[in-house]
C-alpha cells in the first residue's frame, strides 16, 4: 500500500524579542503565526480498526499539536532564557504569560523544537513529513524530515 500525506493547519498569536539582534526584531513585537503540519503513513487496512482507511485521524493530530505547541505558545511572550538582562526575567509581572525558551525565539528554532515535540507524540507508523511556520504574509520557514 502507498503512503499518503495529510496536513492540518493551526494559528496562534505570540510576541517575541530577539536578544542581541542587530535589527528592529530585537524589540518586543508580535505575529499571527500559521503552522502547517504534514504527516505521512500508510492508511490503516485493518477492517476491525476504527481508523480504517486513515493515515491518522485529523482530530488526533489536532490534539497533539494543540497540546504540545499551540496551547503553550498562544498569546505568550516568547523569550530566550539565556538573555543577559536581569529585568527580562521579571517579564511575567507586566506581561503575564511568558515562555522562557532554551534558544533564540526565531522561526527556524521554533521549527526544530516543534518537530521534536510532534514526532515523539505520533502513533506508530506515522512519520512527521514537514512543518511550515508562517510569521508574516511573505515570510515563513520550513522543516522537512528528508533534510534532517
Amino acid at each position: 500500500m502507498g503512503h499518503i500525506r495529510i496536513t492540518k493547519e493551526f494559528r496562534f498569536e505570540a510576541a517575541h524579542a530577539l536578544w542581541g539582534h542587530d535589527g528592529p526584531c530585537k524589540n518586543i513585537h508580535g505575529h499571527s503565526y500559521e503552522l502547517t503540519v504534514t504527516v505521512m503513513g500508510a492508511p490503516d487496512t485493518n477492517p476491525e480498526s476504527a481508523k480504517l482507511g486513515m493515515v491518522m485521524d485529523f482530530g488526533d493530530l489536532k490534539k497533539i499539536v494543540n497540546n504540545r505547541i499551540v496551547d503553550q505558545f498562544d498569546h505568550a511572550l516568547l523569550l530566550n532564557k539565556n538573555q543577559g538582562n536581569e529585568a527580562i526575567h521579571k517579564a511575567e509581572e507586566p506581561f503575564g504569560k511568558v515562555v522562557f525558551l532554551p534558544y533564540q525565539p526565531t522561526s527556524e528554532n521554533f521549527l526544530l523544537d516543534f518537530a521534536a515535540r510532534i514526532k515523539e507524540a505520533l502513533p506508530s507508523g506515522v512519520k512527521l513529513h514537514s512543518i511550515r511556520l508562517r510569521e508574516t504574509n511573505s515570510s515563513f520557514a520550513e522543516w522537512f524530515s528528508e533534510d534532517n
